[in-house]
């Protein structure tokens, strides 16, 4: 998808190194969507130690670690592209402001509320924390290619209607709801139609039994349709006559017969609940399957899905803080259930594991090592395929 390539045709590689040191090295543009999952900067030592936070304080030293590493992803997207940012409430604010100075605050797209633990973490002080955060800027916002729809939203039960050859829909207003759009903003939409609340039978002109219908609100002010009257004529069996109970009495309205079909998508909304995406629970048994329990807070492959999602299946995926390699993998199920040619880069910097670890004990020293383990796993099992780049240096 991007303009610029890059070598081998694997599902996933892996770049071991420092994220600073490994970005420069891949052709700039050659990225159609990044996702970051940074150290929260938590109070614990992060590892990754460069000159930009020597003698500041904690918030700041964080600040100055990301910012070349932002500017990075930056070169490296593709004009169309957009990066999805995790973090919590402990940087979330910093991060935002980062994040609008390395991309322009024009270019923000969205920030949303991730329910990755349902239950709510009961150690705190005061509210029970259920939630993170999902930070959304495009590259450029007029040229980014994200769709943020989704067809695993639509849901069967949201079309309650059936024809007798079982197609299912569900009736909406012909009528714009959206008080800005009225008479005096959108006058061509302003105009009578005809039906028969008793056939259902619509159209531009009148005919027998038909009743006039004009578009108003639900306190009779004048509003318009939706649809122009050349589409009502070339659409007329998506159209329904009906009585119906309003403010004012019962009428006669005019309603959209809207069809469920293979390949619906529907807007995402900026609340991802658990129950759609996965949780930190069911991302540790994810990992366990393939690797074992060897790290403490992965984010569940179905996160990742959400966000594979919203560009085609041919772009290429860039994780720079890839940890237990998530995106990796959700990238490799992406494939097999669609067919797509997705890749995905990996970058990890080879940080000791801590001893006494789950980890460490079962010989993985590095964080490094998970993540390739995992990815190594992940193409035994999964397929896709992984190529492992060389350390810069």
């Amino acid at each position: 998808m991007t303009e610029a390539s890059l070598p081998g045709t694997a599902t996933n590689l892996f770049l071991e190194g420092d994220n600073l040191d490994v970005l420069p090295t891949l052709p700039p543009g050659s990225v159609d969507v990044a996702y970051l999952d940074p150290p929260y900067n938590t109070g614990n030592d992060f590892a990754y130690r460069d000159r930009h936070g020597s003698g500041a304080g904690r918030h700041e030293a964080w600040t100055a670690m990301m910012r070349p590493r932002l500017v990075a992803v930056r070169e490296l997207l593709d004009a169309r592209g957009a990066v999805f940012c995790s973090i919590d409430d402990n940087e979330v604010a910093h991060l935002r402001l980062l994040l609008d100075e390395v991309f322009g605050e024009r270019n923000f797209v969205a920030q949303v509320v991730v329910n990755l633990n349902p239950k709510g973490r009961q150690l705190g002080t005061f509210f029970a924390t259920s939630h993170e955060y999902l930070l959304v800027y495009a590259r450029d916002a007029v040229r980014c290619r994200l769709d943020p729809t989704s067809p695993h939203t639509v849901l069967e039960a949201d079309f309650p209607l059936t024809l007798d050859d079982g197609r299912r829909f569900r009736h909406l207003p012909l009528r714009n709801t959206n008080k800005k759009f009225n008479p005096a903003t959108a006058g061509t939409l302003h105009y009578p139609l005809w039906g028969d609340p008793d056939t259902g039978a619509v159209g531009t002109e009148p005919f027998p039994a038909a009743h006039e219908v004009w578009p108003v609100f639900g306190d009779g002010r004048p509003a318009v349709w939706r649809w122009s009257a050349p589409r009502v004529q070339a659409r007329p069996d998506d159209l329904v006559c009906r009585r119906v109970a309003g403010r004012l009495g019962e009428r006669v309205d005019v309603f959209q017969r809207d069809w469920l079909h293979a390949g619906r998508r529907k807007k995402l909304s900026t609340i991802w609940l658990a129950e759609e995406v996965g949780s930190t629970d069911t991302a540790v048994a994810e990992l366990k399957a393939v690797v074992g329990h060897v790290f403490e807070s992965p984010k569940p492959t179905g996160l990742l899905r959400r966000i594979l999602d919203c560009y085609p299946d041919d772009a290429v995926v860039l994780d720079c803080f890839a940890g237990s390699g998530t995106t990796g993998h959700a990238t490799a199920l992406a494939n097999a259930a669609d067919g797509g040619t997705r890749r995905c880069i990996s970058v990890n910097s080879a940080e000791p594991t801590r001893a006494g670890s789950n980890a460490h004990t079962a010989g993985l020293l590095t964080v490094s090592a998970i993540t390739r383990a995992r990815l190594v796993a992940v193409a035994e099992t999964v397929g896709g395929g992984l190529e492992l780049g060389r350390r810069p240096g």
